[in-house]
Formats: C-alpha cells, structure tokens, sequence
C-alpha cells in the first residue's frame, strides 16, 4: 500500500501529515505511526498527525495525533499550526481557521508567512483535569513529587493533555533519557505524563526541554510551553499579560497568559517535503 504523506515541522517537532479528510484516518494507524516515526529507518518523526475531516459546524478540518510509539495524543500546539499551514496551503486560504482536536475546537490565525497564533484554551491545575492522584485535591502548584528516590518540586497543568512542570538549575546538564522514564511513568499521573524541565534567564525569558509521554525526548512542545508559562505564572516568576519567550532545542515559541488563564501561542510552521512511501 503506498501512502502519500508531508513531512512538517513546527520548532523542530516534527510530524508526518497524511490527508485523511475524504479516506478517513486509515485502519492500522497506530502501527504505521511506530514504523514510519523510526528515526534512521524509515521517514522520521515524532508521530503522525491526520488531517481530517471537520466535526463541528463550520470548522476546516480535525487533527489526530498519533504518537511515535502508536498511542493517540489528545492536542498537539506545534502540528496545529502545521495542520493551519497545510490546510492553508492546500485550498482553504483563511486567514482565520478553526480545526477540531480532541481537547475541543481550537481558533489558529495567520501572523505572517509560516508564522500561525493559536487560541489554546484555558489551562488547569487540578488534578482531576490531568489526572493525578495521590497529590491532594487542590491545585498542583509547588508540589514535592518523589521520583526514581529524588524530590522534585513540581507543577501540573492541564491544556487538553496533562503537564509536569518543574524549575532546574542548568536545563542543559540534564541527562533527560535516564530521568524522562520516572516521570512519565509515575504511578500518580494513571495515563502518564508530559515533563518540561525549565531553566529561568528571567521573567520573560525562559529555556525549557520537554520529556514527552509515547516519544521522549523532542526538540520541541506546544503544549508543554503554553503548560510551562503556565506553571512558572501561577508560581509568580513569569507575568500574566505579557509575552514569554521560551527557548527550545528547536526554536523560539512565544506564550501568553491571558485572563481566565486563556492562553496564546505563535510560532512557525514549515514544510520539510513530500512524498509517498510504502506501507
């Protein structure tokens, strides 16, 4: 069977994009996604994202994401921009797109060439929202989480997928392959959990790498930024209202923490190329 694909990148989070708008998202996703995202082997990426067709009354198309290891994500802040600049490209020249996800509809405007804003919703600290267990029912802001023996101050937020947040010295010492695992798989995040370790330059300056639950370590999170800015807002460090400007393996993101802790997003999208492959 051979599949058309495009390969894009947003902040170096790159994905492999298929057209499933007519065909619908094909039967053996989960086990096309853990082929064709294996680096030196096959395409490379960190997961597919399926470009489908709208399920809410005047939006222009739904993203599915499907990580590296074939699991689904529930949102994904770099490939909607991508899916904004795809659909943009491909005959829906908008400058203002509404694309469904599984963390609901998400509103995506053109800034520029390649450059997209994105609505990304309110985000949460409670632990029903994640979830997270065992960690009280208040909000999880500054909690002490012991993993693999270590404590770890931490923050969790909820944008549609859960977050854990916490602040280090020297974010590029971090040997992030032996510490990612006990994060992700700790017993009080029951459908595990994304983990951005954040170094501060100062108040609107951040630099952050991000352990992703179904793929590790990525140059690049959306989420995991827009959850990031959150965390180090609610702890006082970074301001609300203002553009925080957060250095990642790949690039630049931009966030801001609006009222009703609403948050915005910019960046990139970029086309890497095309093609077919067989499957």
């Amino acid at each position: 069977m051979k599949l058309s694909f495009t390969k894009m990148q947003g902040c170096a989070n790159d994905y492999i994009y298929l057209d499933c708008r007519e065909s619908g998202v094909p039967e053996n996703i989960a086990a096309f996604s853990e082929k064709l995202s294996r680096r030196h082997f096959s395409i490379g990426a960190d997961g597919i994202i399926c470009i489908c067709a709208a399920q809410t009354a005047g939006a222009d198309g739904m993203m599915r994401i499907f990580n590296a290891d074939g699991s689904e994500g529930r949102m994904c802040g770099n490939g909607i921009r991508c899916v904004a600049e795809w659909l943009y490209t491909h005959g829906i020249s908008k400058e203002t797109l509404a694309i469904d996800t599984l963390s609901g509809l998400k509103t995506v405007t053109r800034k520029g060439a390649g450059l997209w804003q994105v609505e990304m919703g309110a985000y949460s600290a409670m632990p029903a929202d994640l979830p997270a267990v065992n960690m009280g029912d208040g909000a999880l802001v500054d909690k002490t989480l012991t993993v693999d023996g270590k404590d770890w101050q931490v923050t969790c937020i909820s944008v549609g997928n859960p977050h854990c947040v916490t602040v280090v010295e020297n974010v590029d010492s971090l040997k992030l392959e032996d510490i990612g695992p006990g994060f992700e798989h700790h017993a009080n995040f029951p459908e595990r959990i994304n983990t951005e370790f954040v170094q501060v330059v100062d108040a609107t300056h951040l630099k952050m790498r991000v352990w992703e639950r179904g793929s590790g370590e990525t140059w690049a999170c959306g989420t995991g930024t827009c959850a990031t800015v959150a965390a180090l807002t609610e702890l006082g460090i970074c301001p609300a209202g203002e553009d925080i400007h957060v250095q990642l393996r790949g690039g630049v993101l931009t966030i801001r923490v609006l009222s009703g802790c609403q948050l915005l997003m910019t960046g990139a999208a970029e086309t890497v190329c095309e093609g077919t492959t067989e499957v």
